[in-house]
């Protein structure tokens, strides 16, 4: 197919129509609101459903509802919105039922600003609401890989009976690509054997996250939890660059990650033995992948927006086996390849030592670049 020049955002939207969404329920918050404008636009012209709700909290209990009925439903917001519909997330990973949200991050803590962030890494990969269970997360570094993504996730989404979040930022949301669109998949499919569209003919049916006895909640997280270790043995994603020969190996995601490529790229044109490792899927993370690296590499730098959130995963799947060091910019400001690569050349002179803090390290760094 031919290519067409898009913002993130917009071809997010049209990637979930064509993959078959039937429902849309969201609300509008920056950066993420032309997401939601063209639904509105294209939903009402195929002759699907388009609501925007009163609320996030709105918005996310509309998904629960129209996702018991098996119908293929999303949500998408950013930051402070997507905190807001985390009790409804919960409900719906509870009862079982396949969602898609895409959430385009934003600076916070709090309401923050509109610039683009990776701060919902911890409320997204390791939190979700209340509970036992776990989300499968997405993490694209393109506007064509934003694409890929969302279609990849309604799959998941069915197949796993799971809540997918594709997380971008809004660079991801914001910047304009050329990207190759899907063809259109066909809106109606079988419904589920678990929907609940009636009962006539049929023996009731009834979806539920409630479950007032301990020991049937117990073999609910049980059955999720069983789930989830499918959900990692099969569905691990990443990307790796230079690393054949990387005794320097740079990790990043989505935004942070694509940054960290131009940087790497300089450094090998500077003769530095250096790689990177993006990963797609930060739920399941790919920790055994990660351990692997640490057995070959001399050290490595985390690269993210944020306080280091990811780091914690890195240094779990590390084990000490490496020195690791971090690199982050916070609040929106968004890192520059001249930066990573300054980070790169000096942990080619010399890592710090196995054990020393990497954040107690590179807040000293940042504060005096920040002073500077």
């Amino acid at each position: 197919m031919a290519r067409e020049l898009l913002e993130g955002n917009m071809a997010m939207a049209e990637a979930a129509i064509r993959a078959g969404v039937q429902a849309y329920f969201g609300y509008p918050i920056t950066p993420q609101t032309e997401l939601l404008e063209w639904m509105a636009k294209r939903m009402p012209e195929l002759g699907r459903a388009f609501v925007q709700a009163e609320s996030e909290v709105a918005a996310i209990n509309m998904v629960y509802g129209a996702a018991c009925t098996g119908v293929r439903v999303m949500s998408s917001s950013s930051s402070p919105g997507v905190s807001l519909m985390m009790e409804g997330l919960s409900y719906i990973a509870g009862t079982e039922l396949p969602v898609v949200l895409i959430d385009v991050v934003r600076g916070g803590p709090g309401l923050g600003n509109i610039a683009p962030s990776q701060g919902d890494y911890n409320q997204i990969v390791h939190g979700g609401g209340h509970g036992d269970y776990h989300p499968i997360v997405l993490a694209p570094a393109s506007v064509q890989e934003a694409v890929d993504l969302v279609v990849l996730a309604f799959d998941l989404a069915e197949k796993y009976r799971s809540i997918v979040v594709v997380l971008a930022d809004g660079n991801i949301g914001q910047m304009m690509e050329p990207v190759e669109l899907p063809e259109m998949q066909p809106v109606e499919r079988p419904i589920p054997d678990w929907a609940v569209r009636g009962c006539e003919g049929r023996g009731r049916r009834v979806l539920s996250s409630i479950y007032i006895k301990p020991e049937e909640e117990e073999v609910t997280n049980l059955r999720l939890l069983q789930r989830w270790q499918t959900v990692q043995d099969n569905e691990i994603r990443y990307r790796e660059y230079f690393m054949d020969d990387a005794e320097i190996v740079v990790l990043g995601y989505g935004t942070a990650g694509r940054i960290a490529f131009s940087a790497v790229r300089q450094a090998r044109a500077e003769g530095i033995p250096v790689g990177l490792f993006r990963p797609v899927s930060l739920s399941p993370y790919p920790y055994a992948q990660v351990k692997a690296i640490a057995q070959r590499a001399k050290a490595m730098l985390v690269v993210e927006m944020n306080t280091g959130q990811m780091l914690d995963d890195v240094l779990r799947a590390v084990e000490g086996k490496v020195p690791v060091e971090f690199y982050g910019r916070l609040g929106g400001v968004v890192p520059y390849p001249d930066e990573i690569l300054d980070e790169i050349r000096r942990i080619a002179r010399g890592p710090i030592s196995i054990g020393v803090d990497p954040r107690q390290a590179w807040m000293k760094r940042l504060s005096q670049l920040i002073m500077n």
